[in-house]
């Protein structure tokens, strides 16, 4: 999903100053870390939004503790690596959610006067950033600002300088992120502890006021706790409620001094948020939670092991892979229960409980699923099917709770974000992997109800009152949703052709389900829908086309104009979503030499400004930016690179997978990483994929899904496989003779069997083996060009 606009800083002379050389020299797989040590957490850091930057949190975790330099809204906010103060630090960094955020200070108290008055200066040279730690020196106060987390507490370490009055804030009187801070609640429960909670206003995107209950726990009594209210100061209080406030607790260090500080949070009570504290952190041993969530995250980075390429390669990969692992994040606490917002009141739920009374699966918070199709789903479902398992069980706990499947839910709420029905593909993936530990039938049940009328199919970006801007009665009658709708505008993305082609290709995913379940009439009735791509060819154009409430093609024809009926692109880009039928495209095109012509032009003019749409303050430049035919930077187009594969061009998917690998996804620096909208891990998910030379062109939701075959970077890849959902134990990649130049495909092999093609099945790699491919530097053009991976048209 596209940022608003802003400037993304030029990235070769930063590369250079910043020793983030593309000719960085190769190391040895002796020579390597742990992934854990091999993470950038800096990468990309002067750019993106509130929920993108991760330090002190866990894989998922409730509490992603980080400083914030950034705070007034969703965009330009949080960890903003050339802002020169820290306002605050904070434990929520979540889709349309934030909360908690507190700050230790030294001499006269300045809280009551806002962050801009209280926030300190630091330096990078006094910095340390891990996968599970943040230091920083707040140099205003002399303090150093150790922190970590479990998945639901926030651990601070804080050694203070000699001073008569030093505190520790909690402000409630704040803009965060997202969203306003409505009011605030704060009760003194001993001289070591204070709970209460954050009521964090309603967004635009998540329509109702969210609780964020906490309890803190100091290691030292503190001598007194004081308020603030309006600007003013209160003096002290035992407690303290209302709009604008904030608290601060007061005591006197010696030089070193240090001080702890637990957090703990909820969605649902106070006496959740002890629960939880009390549940993962009930010792004071600092040093032990920091290797602890060293620990954690090396066993899911580790779940993929890589050799060969360079050093910064390697460390890109596993930031890649660190993002994929979060920004969607638990949102039920230690017990089961969980914040429902999809009624008219406030209610706690509570997830299924096993024979341990434990959860049976955690309760999530995310941004959309839009494009994940192409990314989450296939890495989560591959490397992480735990997780994917978990994630379809969350949906489907909403999907009782408030009458549909979700696209992107926040604190208990619908959103809508974006369009379609983006969770479809997801779940349907699962399924056909062999993921299954979930009401199946509930499943279809929900998403056919998504895919009909009233469903959220039917309900445009935001569209929280009504269900016609997405335009579903024009699909369902017309084959094809106009542009602009002859109807009241309801929500964002009214963009009738994209969604059309999106539309499709879910009805598509939904037909291979329900012939999967032996539903045949539903069968053919979305199978049939899923060919309503045909609807926006235009012949004598050769691209997808708008057409309005009439049939009529829109006028003037501009394939380069952003939206207009595109959602977050333009014709260049969405001709290419057809995911579940290429071979149909391609016929469409002429046959395969005009498609590979086409493609390939697209890609030369894309390759001019680095396949992504460059980003400017300017409106007009802006605009100009955005006239690109392929974007790396967002979601309509990222699949591009691997048709050639289905067009006898396997060389060409080789040469651009790599190119758009080493000009999008490479680099270190924190100017620049994902475009400045890495999306919840979609971007890094889709970045491990291809540097693995993996690619899952309509989502692994066939009845048989198959991988593509691109040009993996690294010389060899180790896959473990989870015992619990596969029986392979590892499956290995190698590229013998691989290199920057050597990208191309000579031969291959699998499980030691020749391979003429550019694609298997997913099941051939979940049952273990090893991949060998022989590189070279010249295209070999008779390796995998006779027998394209399926599609509807050639099965």
């Amino acid at each position: 999903m596209n940022p608003p606009i802003y400037l993304l800083a030029a990235a070769g002379l930063l590369w250079a100053i910043l020793g983030c050389s593309p000719h960085s020299q190769p190391v040895s797989r002796e020579a390597s870390t742990e992934p854990v040590d091999l993470v950038a957490p800096l990468v990309d850091a002067a750019n993106s939004r509130w929920f993108f930057f991760n330090s002190a949190t866990r894989p998922f975790g409730m509490v992603n503790l980080s400083p914030d330099m950034g705070i007034d809204g969703a965009w330009d906010s949080g960890y903003r690596y050339h802002r020169d103060t820290i306002r605050c630090f904070s434990h929520i960094h979540a889709w349309q959610l934030s909360g908690i955020p507190v700050l230790p200070t030294t001499g006269n108290f300045k809280g009551h006067l806002g962050p801009d008055h209280y926030g300190s200066r630091y330096s990078h040279k006094r910095e340390t950033v891990k996968a599970g730690y943040h230091q920083v020196f707040l140099s205003d106060y002399g303090i150093n600002a150790e922190l970590t987390a479990t998945p639901r507490v926030g651990f601070h370490r804080y050694t203070f300088p000699e001073a008569a009055e030093a505190h520790i804030l909690l402000d409630f009187s704040t803009f965060l992120g997202p969203s306003d801070t409505q009011k605030g609640y704060a009760r003194k429960v001993s001289d070591t502890e204070i709970a209460g909670y954050a009521l964090m206003a309603a967004t635009r995107r998540r329509p109702k006021a969210t609780f964020v209950y906490y309890v803190i726990e100091f290691d030292q009594p503190f001598e007194r706790l004081r308020a603030w209210q309006n600007g003013q100061l209160l003096g002290e209080v035992d407690q303290i409620e209302g709009e604008k406030t904030g608290v601060y607790v007061s005591f006197a260090t010696r030089k070193g001094e240090q001080r702890l500080m637990k957090v703990g949070i909820s969605y649902v009570s106070t006496e959740n948020a002890r629960l939880n504290l009390q549940t993962e952190l009930p010792h004071w041993q600092f040093e032990r939670v920091v290797a602890e969530a060293r620990t954690d995250w090396n066993e899911w980075l580790g779940k993929i092991r890589v050799e060969g390429g360079t050093h910064e390669q390697q460390r890109r990969f596993y930031t890649d892979l660190w993002h994929a692992l979060q920004g969607r994040r638990i949102i039920s606490d230690v017990n089961g229960q969980y914040c429902d917002m999809t009624g008219p009141a406030k209610r706690t739920g509570q997830i299924p409980l096993d024979e341990q009374g434990k959860p049976r699966f955690q309760h999530y918070n995310s941004d959309s699923f839009w494009g994940a199709q192409w990314t989450l789903n296939p890495l989560w479902q591959l490397v992480y099917p735990r997780v994917a398992e978990e994630f379809v069980n969350s949906m489907l706990l909403m999907y009782q709770d408030g009458g549909l499947i979700p696209r992107g839910p926040s604190g208990g709420n619908y959103t809508f974000v974006m369009t379609g029905a983006s969770t479809t593909p997801f779940i349907v993936g699962a399924y056909m992997k062999g993921i299954r530990g979930f009401d199946v039938e509930l499943a279809y049940e929900g998403m056919r109800k998504n895919h009909l009328p009233g469903g959220i199919m039917a309900k445009a970006g935001y569209e929280h009152h009504s269900a016609t801007g997405g335009g579903l009665n024009y699909y369902l009658q017309r084959g094809y949703i106009p542009h602009p709708l002859p109807t009241p505008r309801r929500g964002f993305h009214e963009d009738g052709a994209g969604q059309t082609l999106e539309y499709a290709y879910q009805d598509w995913c939904l037909s291979q389900m329900a012939e999967a379940l032996g539903k045949e009439a539903d069968a053919r009735m979305f199978a049939k829908r899923a060919m309503n791509y045909k609807n926006l060819w235009k012949e004598d154009l050769g691209w997808m086309w708008v057409r309005d409430s009439l049939g009529k093609w829109q006028e003037p024809v501009d394939i380069l104009r952003y939206d207009h009926g595109w959602v977050e692109g333009n014709a260049a880009q969405f001709t290419w979503f057809v995911p579940q039928d290429v071979q149909g495209l391609i016929e469409l095109m002429g046959g395969k030499a005009s498609m590979v012509e086409k493609l390939n032009y697209s890609f030369e003019q894309a390759q001019t400004h680095g396949f992504v749409s460059l980003k400017s303050r300017d409106k007009e430049e802006n605009a100009r930016n955005r006239r690109t035919y392929i974007n790396y930077g967002n979601q309509p187009s990222m699949q591009t690179a691997f048709l050639f594969n289905y067009a006898g061009a396997p060389w060409l998917t080789q040469y651009w997978s790599r190119r758009v690998t080493a000009s999008v996804y490479e680099g270190i620096s924190p100017e620049r990483g994902y475009s400045g909208d890495e999306d919840q891990g979609l971007m890094g998910a889709l970045a491990v994929l291809m540097k693995m030379g993996l690619f899952s062109m309509r989502g692994g939701a066939a009845l048989e899904p198959v991988f593509e075959i691109g040009s993996p970077i690294f010389d060899k890849i180790t896959l473990q496989l989870d015992p619990d959902f596969y029986t392979g134990g590892e499956f290995v990649i190698e590229a013998v003779n691989n290199g920057p130049e050597a990208y191309y495909i000579q031969s291959a092999q699998l499980d030691g069997h020749s391979l003429d093609k550019a694609w298997f099945y997913h099941k051939e790699l979940t049952d273990g083996g090893r991949l060998l491919l022989q590189m070279g530097t010249q295209p070999n053009k008779k390796w995998g060009v006779d027998l394209a991976p399926p599609s509807v048209s050639r099965p």
